[in-house]
């Protein structure tokens, strides 16, 4: 709305200035369109310099993300960008399988880290959001169309993962899904599997002689977190290896 005042004020005192021949009616109403140009620009130099009419409201969302390797493996994924690790951007899906992986922002708004879990096997991405936000609908609209609404302030991507995940770069991943594609990944896959197997089983045992109550949900958690532990010190021993 004020930008069109702004153009018909402008537009009305020009009028006013050029086709008003009778003096004092000039001045009037050059005066009236004068002081609605002033006024509306104003207002939207206010807006944009000092978000005026606006407020803060903060935001957080909470979503359930998976290893972008698209496999059962533990990996918390990262592009480094920069020496202090602030702007590095993490990559990560939203569905157990997906074609192109998803990643947090990368610009001068966004502070990405990771957070390490203690006995969950579910990683999370939680993201807090500042936006500027119109007060109230008359604000909404005086300004409609001014492109200030839901401008970002700040954003916060906080990635929490079970600490027995294992973080690696873009080439450290690379590297490693090129191993397990060859003659030699796959042998050891093989011999992991196995071993795997007796890993997850021996901590189920442990835990049924600690609780003998337990569920079998409470079971299959302590055997997908026994799983996920296992293939993280699978991945640290082959990047060992393969270094």
């Amino acid at each position: 709305m004020v930008i069109i005042l702004t153009f018909l004020g402008a537009l009305a005192f020009f009028a006013c200035m050029m086709f008003i021949q009778q003096k004092e009616l000039r001045i009037i109403l050059a005066t009236l369109t004068g002081i609605i140009f002033v006024g509306s620009t104003l207002l939207m130099t206010l807006n944009y310099s000092h978000h005026f009419g606006m407020q803060k409201v903060t935001t957080t969302t909470t979503k359930r993300i998976y290893s972008a390797s698209n496999s059962s493996m533990p990996l918390a994924i990262y592009q480094p960008v920069g020496k202090s690790g602030r702007d590095d951007v993490y990559i990560y899906n939203t569905k157990v399988k997906q074609k192109t992986p998803n990643h947090t922002q990368a610009n001068e708004y966004t502070t990405s880290r990771i957070k390490w879990t203690n006995g969950s096997t579910t990683p999370q991405l939680v993201t807090t959001e500042t936006r500027w936000q119109y007060r109230n609908d008359f604000y909404k609209v005086l300004y409609a169309w001014s492109g200030m609404d839901n401008t970002l302030v700040k954003r916060t991507n906080v990635l929490e993962y079970p600490r027995m995940y294992v973080k690696l770069t873009t080439s450290q991943a690379a590297k490693l899904a090129k191993v397990a594609k060859s003659a030699m990944g796959a042998k050891l896959q093989s011999q992991a599997a196995e071993q795997g197997r007796a890993f997850v089983t021996s901590k189920v045992q442990a835990a049924m002689i600690k609780n003998p109550n337990m569920t079998a949900k409470q079971i299959q958690e302590v055997s997908a977190q026994a799983e996920q532990e296992f293939q993280a010190q699978s991945v640290k021993q082959i990047l060992k290896q393969f270094k």
